[in-house]
């Protein structure tokens, strides 16, 4: 016998508005499946929380794309139905099983629901049932205290993807309406309700029922500060003002300096945490190339730099954040590892900078991106090392490859040679080998996340110094570093005795 599907609608945001039947089958299911962007995170699962009971599987359903930019050959669409065939086909393995599956949905699960697309591959061939949940428009008329409709009113939804001219024209005959999908929509479904003429009366919700929730008036609303899980409300014109609140002069804003790492290359290695900062900062601050890989936005000033006046560029961050303003230091992989932070937290000491705020998000850096890429190679105690000489004598530095190799740590080499600095490079590996055998692995991994992606795995005795350049990232294994048949490379986390 196969298992039971369930559409489970988890309401607006509250999770106390969670239906008692869905809240229910929730903690009754075998499996519970939730849908999320690349990042990882669910506002399904989060509100489903609660209610979730250990030893359940959980099945994580990832878009492969949030917005129409796709290198799939079949478009943003074909992207999209190619995923959803894969996640039916996962819940449907278990329904084969005999496992009861809730496929969770934020708000209703046929109200622009992620469920419906699971339901229409699913639901022909499985006993299924539907939990309906409250909508965030009905979420959102109750934060306001406005009735949506009255009598014989007309209650219009709309999604704001539409183009201006056409969700004016809808604005323009109804009573009521709810605009979704905001976010990047916001632009034109402002122009269309001032369009449509009833923009004095339109209402703007954000994030209804939960504790991050904020109402205002639509056309107070900055663009910039708009996220997907807002709407657009224009309510009965027969009722009242409601509870939207009276504005308020705004306290003087507070500066700070956030250092961010950017991660090594793609921008799927940045984290959520890094990508809020930059996006809530009004100056950008950095070495001009890191700069280019933040998208462009109008609201934001951009301060790029070369990359040799890190100090300078600290000091620049530290004076912006003292007159108010939140500043983003922005680095390549992680700001801690031969990057910002230390420069930034170096000046900030000083006492001119004293009270300035300073924190520090971590990024993914460059040797665990290179090592993801052929395995395990740091599976084992490693150190890391720069190879630069600008701010510390090239004495130290072979110094310290030649301890780090003499106590038989994995070595990771970051700034392995550039223009300025040729021959360094060809000195370290001599070094490596007065202690090293020359058959220890080596990875040379080049732009790793970027479009000119290389990576290369080979001996200390064959490594050929002039393939490398400052884009690249060496690890030298140490004599437990192996290579697969495959061809992937490990450390193992047993040592010998």
């Amino acid at each position: 016998m196969s298992g039971r599907l369930y559409g489970v609608g988890l309401g607006p945001g509250d999770p106390e508005l969670v239906t008692v039947k869905g809240a229910r089958l929730i903690g009754a299911a075998d499996v519970v499946a939730f849908h999320a962007a690349r990042h990882g995170r669910s506002v399904a699962r989060a509100l489903a929380e609660p209610y979730l009971r250990a030893g359940q599987v959980e099945e994580l359903l990832v878009y492969p794309v949030t917005t129409e930019g796709t290198d799939h050959p079949g478009g943003y669409q074909g992207a999209i139905d190619e995923f959803y065939e894969a996640a039916a086909a996962r819940l449907a393995a278990h329904l084969d099983a005999g496992r009861d599956v809730v496929v969770l949905a934020e708000g209703d699960p046929f109200f622009y629901g992620s469920y419906m697309h699971m339901h229409k591959r699913l639901a022909h061939r499985y006993p299924t049932e539907v939990v309906p949940g409250v909508t965030s428009v009905s979420g959102a008329a109750a934060v306001l205290g406005r009735p949506l409709v009255e009598r014989d009113e007309v209650l219009t939804v709309l999604p704001g993807t539409l183009p201006a001219d056409e969700l004016a024209e809808w604005l323009a005959t109804t009573d009521s309406a709810a605009v979704m999908k905001l976010g990047r929509t916001f632009g034109q479904v402002r122009e269309a309700f001032e369009a449509a003429g009833v923009l004095d009366r339109a209402l703007y919700v954000e994030r209804a029922t939960t504790d991050r929730q904020r109402t205002l008036p639509l056309a107070d609303v900055d663009p910039e500060t708009v996220p997907y899980f807002s709407l657009a409300l224009l309510p009965s014109p027969l009722t009242g003002p409601g509870n939207l609140p009276e504005a308020e002069e705004s306290a003087p804003q507070a500066g700070e300096v956030v250092v961010v790492g950017l991660g090594p290359g793609a921008r799927g290695w940045t984290t959520p945490e890094a990508a809020d900062a930059v996006a809530a900062a009004d100056d950008l601050v950095g070495y001009g190339p890191y700069l280019d890989r933040v998208p462009a936005n109008p609201r934001q000033v951009r301060h790029p730099s070369d990359n040799r006046v890190e100090a300078e560029r600290a000091a620049h961050a530290l004076e912006l954040a003292r007159s108010g303003r939140r500043v983003a230091v922005v680095s390549s992989g992680d700001p801690g590892v031969f990057a910002m932070a230390a420069a930034v937290l170096e000046v900030a000491a000083r006492p001119e900078h004293a009270g300035v705020p300073v924190r520090v998000l971590p990024g993914l850096t460059a040797a665990q991106a290179v090592a993801s890429r052929v395995g395990a190679p740091l599976g084992h105690d490693f150190a890391v090392v720069s190879l630069s000489d600008v701010l510390k004598p090239l004495d130290v530095v072979l110094d310290r490859l030649r301890a780090a190799a003499a106590a038989d740590l994995v070595i990771a080499v970051y700034n392995p040679r550039s223009k300025a600095r040729p021959d360094q490079l060809g000195k370290a590996r001599e070094t490596l080998l007065e202690v090293r055998d020359p058959e220890t692995v080596v990875v040379v991994g080049r732009d790793v996340g970027g479009p000119e992606e290389r990576v290369t795995v080979t001996t200390l005795g064959e490594f050929d110094p002039e393939t490398v350049d400052m884009r690249c990232l060496v690890i030298v294994g140490s004599s437990q570093t192996r290579v697969t048949p495959s061809g992937q490379v490990y450390t193992s986390r047993r040592y010998p005795g």
